[in-house]
């Protein structure tokens, strides 16, 4: 196994290693302690089943049928995301429009911890992938803002509003990654709704200043998918954005999810 960093903060490309066959503990460790490095990895030419994408990602936690429901498939743990069409009916979700910057499931209770995509079919054009490394982002904040911060809570809600759980979800703006003890900023403009507790014209002006801060490419790194490409990233430091695609151009990738044991602390 060969890690290669990208030229920014976060993102690695895995060598030497195939997804597809049972590994061994130090080789796991090894991905696991990348993953914490770099926040997100990615594979190049891996051919698996559903079934061993499930067994690949229970190396690192338990895979979990998403929240979201699809109809009924044969591995219930893979979550399928496609613009595709077969009969009029979408053959899974998210469709071809652009995606703003969100952390997986931050309206749950215990939201996502680690996210694997699989690239089975991508367009000629579009549909890439941009991560925000809110480690670093929040360490270039300036001492006095770092400590206006310490104790807020946000609201995070999903825009489908069946998608969300029946109470009302709230999580630390800062929260602290429970393997590296890094902070990192937990907000953004998908997901997150406002600070609680603080005005709302506050809560207005803390946000749009911490998501300006976030657009930063200097935080940034971005994936162009290939067919065969297994991506893993950790939810906890990080936030992502997807760009939109041709809709008449087929892109159909598996999704598997794990979720936090507990919620995300400050």
């Amino acid at each position: 196994m060969k890690t290669i960093p990208s030229d920014q903060t976060l993102g690695a490309e895995i060598l030497g290693v195939d997804v597809s066959v049972p590994l061994d503990t130090e080789t796991i460790k090894a991905i696991y302690q990348a993953i914490l490095d770099h926040c997100v990895i990615y594979f190049r030419n891996q051919t698996v089943t559903q079934q061993q994408l499930v067994d690949f990602t229970n190396y690192f936690g338990v895979a979990v049928e998403h929240v979201r429901k699809q109809a009924p498939r044969d591995v219930s743990e893979i979550f399928i995301v496609s613009n595709v069409k077969e009969k009029g009916q979408d053959i899974g979700a998210l469709g071809n429009a652009e995606l703003s910057f969100h952390s997986d499931l931050s309206y749950m209770p215990k939201p996502g911890t680690l996210s694997l995509l699989h690239a089975i079919e991508i367009p000629s054009t579009g549909g890439e992938t941009t991560w925000c490394d809110c480690r670093a982002a929040y360490d270039a904040l300036g001492q006095d803002l770092k400590q206006s911060l310490e104790g807020l809570r946000a609201v995070h809600q999903h825009y489908v509003e069946a998608q969300n759980p029946p109470e009302i979800i709230d999580h630390p703006v800062v929260i602290t990654h429970p393997d590296t003890g890094r902070k990192s900023l937990y907000v953004g403009p998908h997901l997150t709704k406002h600070i609680i507790d603080v005005d709302p014209a506050e809560s207005e002006r803390i946000l749009g200043l911490l998501y300006r801060h976030l657009a930063n490419p200097t935080f940034h790194w971005t994936h162009e998918w290939q067919v065969g490409d297994l991506v893993v990233w950790d939810n906890r430091p990080t936030m992502h954005r997807r760009e939109p695609f041709p809709e008449t151009e087929r892109r159909l990738l598996w999704r598997t999810q794990i979720y936090n044991d507990v919620a995300p602390q400050a």
